[in-house]
């Protein structure tokens, strides 16, 4: 052991200096090379744009690379996994229960894949939070962009977009501790009944968290709109309200389509509120006084610990992000659309 200890400080030693060595080496050489260079007909600014531009592209190649690398890597799981379920138990199946047993003799060796439930309380969730944070959102940037005073505008807008910066975790336990509560305690008020984890709770505060999403983004977007349409219609006549409705709105709605595609990503995308607010069920239902559960909480649970790559527990988590994958390109899809669309009115 001695001997070999010994062995491995000589060899990490030659490497040293021989890595100093190369060092010195590579900087005398170049520095060579770029003496050699420099002369009156040295185009120094060329050389540099030609090298920027191709840093650039090489940064350009890695982010789509890294995307191609992740949406293969994904692709390639969700194969194994629909080879040991099929497609259609997966994409129609109405009960999720990937809890498979380790052995077959056991209780629930054979787990139910269908993800009916999850596109529900994903669906269901993402629209509550999209009834409070769409209208609350874009009315804030209205006031803000057109109303507002310089003064207001600078108090108001960092205030809300401060939403933005609490930690998710806080908002759950802000959902789980207090709005769950203060829901269930309304509804046995009124005679309803609710759970003490629901989708009302998680798509009320998760609407709260995505409102800057919303308001911030269409703000810019209403102020970007050039003032010579607004004036076109006040010399015609119209109120500050008809000119907002018929002028900037219209004309600022890629924009706010955009922002409203954002927000909705945002919530799909949500895990620590729906954990902690509407819990882990699997539940088939539109009822947004019941327990349900999303995407990435099903992701989240599944993927936790250590894990078998061979079991169809463990890939339903891939299959799932897969679908997750899909569903916010054709979102992304929907909204180039509509800014391509209308865009090309106003330009």
């Amino acid at each position: 052991m001695e001997q070999s200890a010994e062995a491995m400080q000589n060899a990490s030693t030659v490497s040293s200096w021989a890595i100093l060595a190369l060092g010195v080496l590579a900087a005398v050489g170049g520095a060579a090379w770029v003496m050699s260079r420099i002369s009156a007909d040295f185009r120094a600014r060329n050389t540099f744009e030609r090298i920027t531009s191709w840093v650039l592209l090489a940064c350009s190649a890695v982010a789509i690379l890294t995307t191609i690398g992740i949406v293969f890597s994904v692709m390639l799981e969700t194969v194994r996994f629909f080879g040991k379920v099929s497609p259609i138990d997966f994409l129609f199946g109405l009960q999720w229960s990937p809890q498979t047993a380790m052995r077959a003799d056991q209780v629930g060796s054979s787990g139910a894949f269908g993800i009916a439930p999850l596109v529900a309380g994903t669906m269901l969730i993402t629209l509550i939070a999209m009834f409070v944070a769409g209208p609350i959102g874009l009315f804030a940037a209205i006031y803000m962009a057109e109303y507002a005073s310089d003064r207001v505008r600078s108090i108001a807008k960092p205030l809300l977009e401060i939403l933005a910066g609490i930690p998710t975790v806080v908002l759950g336990f802000f959902a789980a501790l207090t709005v769950a509560p203060a829901l269930r305690g309304w509804g046995e008020s009124i005679g309803l009944t609710v759970a003490s984890e629901s989708a009302l709770a998680a798509g009320l505060v998760m609407g709260m968290m995505i409102i800057p999403f919303v308001s911030s983004l269409s703000d810019d977007v209403i102020n970007a709109v050039p003032q010579s349409l607004r004036d076109g219609s006040y010399a015609m006549g119209a109120t500050k309200s008809e000119t907002i409705k018929k002028v900037v709105l219209p004309a600022a709605l890629p924009g706010i389509v955009s922002a409203f595609m954002l927000a909705i990503s945002r919530a799909v995308g949500e895990t620590m509120i729906v954990v902690m607010a509407a819990g882990l069920a699997a539940n088939l239902t539109f009822n947004p006084l019941e327990a349900v559960t999303t995407f990435t909480v099903q992701i989240k649970t599944i993927l936790v610990g250590d894990q078998e790559f061979d079991s169809a527990k463990t890939l339903a988590a891939f299959a799932l992000g897969f679908v997750l994958f899909f569903f916010t390109l054709i979102l992304n899809v929907i909204a180039l659309r509509v800014v391509r669309k209308y865009r090309e009115q106003y330009d």
